[in-house]
């Protein structure tokens, strides 16, 4: 085990949380992870740094074979198709890794496999056999996701064998109270099994020292980590009875696999050596070399294992160094509710791709805006409009056509040389200067929130400088003025092309091609250089960076989510019971026909009711049914219905009703008729 002791890395590995491949990406993994360790990839890159970022599918997770179960398809049939979906969504939204790999590569199997066995060798492993949950009815021994109990800390009902999705805490299946089998629904019986632990607690006194020389991490990091150490750790498994996974490399191991949690971390080393032989360089200077920064992007789920667990086995390895920083985000909500897969309460990414072509930075910039580092926070699609038309458009967007249409129009797209600069001229220029460190020292602390507004605040800075100079007002008595004016603004606009490339990666793309810049800025320049886009350069015609998300289209990604709410409300619906048995005479005693409705009108003073004239073939009759807040009474007018014609007349509200119409409940919490599928004559009987 090295500690990182260098000030300046001299190269960096930036790792990003392996996602499971039994779903696609929302916004809630992006927030948390992908798109603040993106940021953070491309800054350092722009400041010309050594940088290895990696990440790839976690395929052995147990969510992989429920999901086949589920699906009637093979593992191997999940895992493709959501790597394929992953991957791709991850490349169309500029995520920018530079390896993207798999658990289920050779490379890493071999690698998993020999990390476990240099540890196994090592004697830094337990053996023991214990008792574990198993579902007699499916003959097998249940791993963690294959398990719902109560969790013991929370109580929260449906907690998982490992870890409670409620609360956040990790927990063994067998701590759970009133387990249950996820397989058959049964209740699981407990059986002995052999499995090897990684003793934690061998390693809390290391760990105490270590974290407790974190002074730079996040708090709700060292919160989470510290309460994990100070109720003390206990061995861990690090193989389990599955038949999903990398086979633990031992002749007495017949039908155990790796865990997961095991396999998992060790994906970033594995991916890293396929990067690096693709590229020709030593993996190992990015893993073992002491002036390397190792930095974990992961979601608050995680913290446990990428501070205590993965560490732990990094230190009984030996040979590789610790991460330097862990920044934890907290989790990201949808519309006030928590993001939940199972019930489809997300934003798809491969979805929004679709939905809002060409796009991504609007996504992008919203999530970072709202990123929850600290504190859980809220996505609204209200708030997603708002980021884009009241500073994307109006601020970025707003400068930079000002700035471009101007250019053109004044001087046919050829950056004018300039005169004599103010003291206001070289405010600004000066100011231009120092951006580049405020936001550059927001990103180094992961304070990527902050680091954004930043960069809209060199936005607001040209559009201010534009507000107050008023060259299209100047042009007509001072165009000396205004080419100093222009040439200052073009300048601000060639710096936020550089130093938006992180956040805003597809419009500073856009944005150099407009400037038709041509040199490679590097972030340094802007400070560095007092010229960052020269006189008599010709730019090119302007093109909107951003457009206007208008109401309409908001208003359908609500319903859309309303719709899947509405959905799972249908669905936890506990269904009626049966009714008390009846005997066929019973039955044969309803007379149920086919009737039309001829007319329909509100029962005053009343807001359920509807006085209806139906014609049910054998008569036309007055009929009080409870259906006014489902429908009005002008369209259910020719309306084919069923009725129970026998049933005893009854007075409501004043009006004698002759009969019931038969209605169901739909998703939405309305009402139903129950018609024929064709149109028939009244007074059908229905058998």
């Amino acid at each position: 085990m090295k500690e990182n002791s260098m000030n300046t890395p001299k190269r960096y590995t930036i790792t990003a949380a392996l996602p499971y491949t039994n779903g696609p990406i929302h916004i809630g993994h992006l927030a948390g992870v992908y798109v603040p360790a993106d940021i953070y990839a491309r800054y350092l890159r722009l400041k010309g740094k050594d940088v290895a970022f990696i990440s790839g599918s976690d395929e052995h997770g147990v969510a992989i074979p429920m999901r086949a179960k589920k699906e009637g398809v093979s593992p191997q049939e999940i895992i493709d198709k959501y790597h394929g979906i992953i991957k791709k969504s991850f490349v169309d939204f500029g995520i920018s890794f530079d390896n993207y790999s798999r658990t289920s590569a050779e490379i890493h199997h071999k690698t998993a496999s020999d990390f476990f066995t240099k540890l196994y060798n090592d004697g830094e492993f337990i053996e023991e056999t214990s008792e574990q949950l198993y579902d007699a009815e499916a003959d097998q021994f249940l791993a963690d996701r294959f398990i719902v109990g109560t969790c013991p800390k929370c109580g929260f009902e449906e907690s998982y064998g490992d870890q409670c999705e409620n609360c956040g805490t990790s927990h063994n299946a067998t701590d759970l109270i009133n387990p249950k089998s996820a397989i058959t629904g049964n209740v699981p019986t407990v059986k002995e099994t052999k499995h090897w632990f990684l003793p934690l607690d061998k390693h809390e006194a290391f760990l105490k020292n270590w974290v407790g020389s974190k002074k730079d991490w996040k708090p709700n990091v060292l919160g989470q980590v510290n309460s994990w150490i100070n109720d003390g750790l206990r061995p861990r498994a690090v193989t389990r009875d599955l038949d999903w996974g990398i086979p633990v490399p031992l002749k007495d191991a017949d039908g155990k696999v790796l865990y997961v949690w095991f396999d998992a971390p060790i994906g970033y080393i594995s991916s890293t050596k396929e990067w690096a032989s693709k590229e020709g360089k030593n993996w190992e200077d990015y893993w073992k070399k002491d002036d390397t920064k190792l930095v974990h992007f992961i979601g608050k789920d995680n913290i446990v294992f990428h501070c205590i667990i993965f560490p732990s086995m990094l230190k009984a390895h030996g040979d590789y160094i610790l991460p330097d920083n862990v920044p934890a985000n907290e989790f990201l909500n949808l519309e006030g509710n928590k993001l939940s897969t199972s019930k489809n309460w997300a934003v798809w990414l491969h979805e929004y791709l679709e939905e809002f072509p060409n796009q991504q930075d609007v996504l992008r910039y919203t999530l970072t805006a709202n990123a929850p580092e600290s504190k859980d926070n809220d996505f609204t699609w209200k708030d997603f409009q708002a980021k884009n038309n009241n500073e994307l458009v109006a601020i970025f967007g707003n400068f930079i056509n000002r700035v471009v249409v101007l250019t053109n129009k004044y001087y046919q797209g050829i950056i004018p040389e300039p005169n004599n600069f103010s003291e206001v001229d070289e405010d600004i220029l000066a100011a231009v200067k120092e951006f580049p460190n405020i936001i550059g020292k927001s990103i180094e602390r992961y304070r990527f929130r902050e680091a954004s507004q930043e960069l809209m605040n060199l936005a607001r800075l040209g559009n201010k400088y534009l507000a107050d100079e008023e060259p299209w007002k100047k042009i007509k008595v001072d165009a000396e003025r205004v080419q100093t004016i222009m040439y200052v603004a073009l300048q601000i606009s060639t710096a936020l092309a550089v130093l938006a490339e992180p956040f805003l990666p597809f419009t500073s793309t856009k944005l150099k091609g407009i400037l038709n810049i041509d040199e490679n800025l590097s972030w340094q320049n802007i400070t560095e250089k007092n010229i960052l886009i020269d006189a008599n350069h010709q730019i090119e015609k302007g093109e909107l960076l951003f457009s206007k998300i208008e109401d309409k289209t908001i208003d359908a990604q609500i319903e859309k989510l309303e719709a899947t709410k509405i959905a799972n409300e249908q669905e936890k619906k506990i269904v009626a019971p049966q009714k008390e048995t009846i005997d066929f005479e019973d039955f044969t005693k309803l007379d149920i026909r086919i009737g039309t409705i001829l007319e329909a009108e509100k029962v005053t003073k009343t807001k359920k009711l509807l006085k209806l004239k139906v014609d049910v073939g054998i008569d036309t009759r007055t009929i009080v049914s409870g259906i006014a807040e489902s429908f009005s009474p002008d369209e259910i007018i020719g309306q084919q219905v069923s009725v129970l014609v026998n049933l005893e007349p009854r007075k409501i509200r004043g009006v004698e009703s002759q009969g019931m119409i038969l209605m169901t409940d739909t998703p939405d919490g309305k009402l139903a008729f129950m018609e024929p599928g064709k149109k028939v004559k009244n007074g059908q009987e229905v058998s």
